[in-house]
């Protein structure tokens, strides 16, 4: 049941150092790459589906790996596009016991900020069966929001299912003076899908939420075609240990995913994505919403266990966490 599914977004560069050391406490660090659609387009991709990455990459070998590590997982990069700029970064500083991980973003002036237009491409959603785009996107400059609000336009008169993962940054929006809500609403009012909570909805619509039951109720009174809002719960009890749950809204159901417990963790930065690419994954497949839910949760629990932002193991996978209890090397 392979779908076509495109994702519109920046591809970046990640840094980080080596196990649990500071940012340059010793001179190595560790390259990876990143984005929140290239995670998603990545990982479903892993599931069997035809993903499609509509980007920007700035000529020469960054590109040229760029373009190399997508297909080596199966996306398809044939609107990937080159363009003068840069490569994006950020330098990931992992966690431990009581210490955050911090995220530095150094992406100002890059090829896609600098000419998203280069790969918005109207025609690359023919034929296709779902767009998802998340709110990093339109907040990296105002050709980036005119293109992802044209792009979310046209997927929706073509009738595409639509996803939009919030996905809120405060430190790429702060230069917009308070123009995110508005642009943001643009976003919202396309989406079939929500992945957000009442942080992002709360944004949207300009008003405070005492619980995320009211805001779900307000969502789906502001826009008529949204079918699902869907989220993630987190107790954080150390850096490396929480217990992690997930929740989605219809316009008629709740369905919850008791919280699991995890510890150890490796990575948790991608996990978001993972829980949409699961979720994604499971409604193109014909799974109740009860399962997508169920398998968008797997996934994310998988992540952190994964370095890096990318999700690259199989629906095979997945299912094994969701059903098996024994956690014996697999012979």
């Amino acid at each position: 049941m392979t779908k076509r599914i495109v994702c519109f977004g920046e591809i970046l560069l990640r840094l980080a150092p080596p196990g649990r050391e500071l940012l340059l406490q010793t001179a190595n660090l560790r390259a990876t790459f990143a984005g929140a659609e290239a995670n998603v387009a990545v990982a479903l991709a892993s599931f069997g589906h035809d993903a499609q990455m509509l980007t920007v990459v700035p000529d020469g070998a960054l590109g040229d790996a760029v373009v190399a590590e997508l297909r080596r997982w199966g996306v398809d990069v044939r609107s990937v596009k080159r363009g003068p700029g840069r490569l994006g970064l950020f330098f990931y500083t992992p966690g431990a016991v009581r210490r955050p991980s911090e995220i530095h973003y150094d992406r100002a002036g890059s090829s896609f900020a600098a000419g998203p237009n280069l790969c918005a491409d109207v025609t690359a959603l023919d034929g296709a069966d779902w767009f998802h785009m998340s709110g990093v996107t339109p907040a990296l400059g105002r050709a980036s929001a005119d293109a992802a609000i044209a792009m979310a336009r046209a997927a929706r008169a073509r009738g595409l299912g639509i996803s939009f993962d919030g996905n809120y940054r405060s430190k790429l929006w702060e230069s917009w003076h308070d123009q995110a809500p508005g642009i943001l609403h643009q976003l919202f009012e396309t989406a079939d899908i929500l992945f957000g909570d009442e942080r992002d909805i709360g944004l949207v619509l300009g008003k405070k939420f005492a619980n995320i039951g009211d805001a779900v109720a307000a969502a789906f009174t502001a826009f008529p075609q949204l079918k699902r809002i869907a989220y993630s719960t987190r107790a954080q009890h150390t850096v490396e240990h929480l217990d992690y749950g997930a929740k989605m809204h219809t316009r008629t159901s709740t369905h919850e995913v008791a919280a699991t417990e995890l510890s150890g963790i490796v990575d948790r930065v991608g996990t978001g994505d993972a829980f949409a690419a699961g979720m994604i994954h499971g409604l193109l497949t014909g799974m109740s919403d009860a399962e997508s839910l169920k398998f968008g949760h797997a996934a994310a629990c998988l992540k952190h266990s994964i370095p890096g932002d990318f999700f690259t193991l199989g629906e095979a996978a997945v299912r094994a966490a969701m059903t098996e209890a024994s956690l014996d090397v697999r012979r």
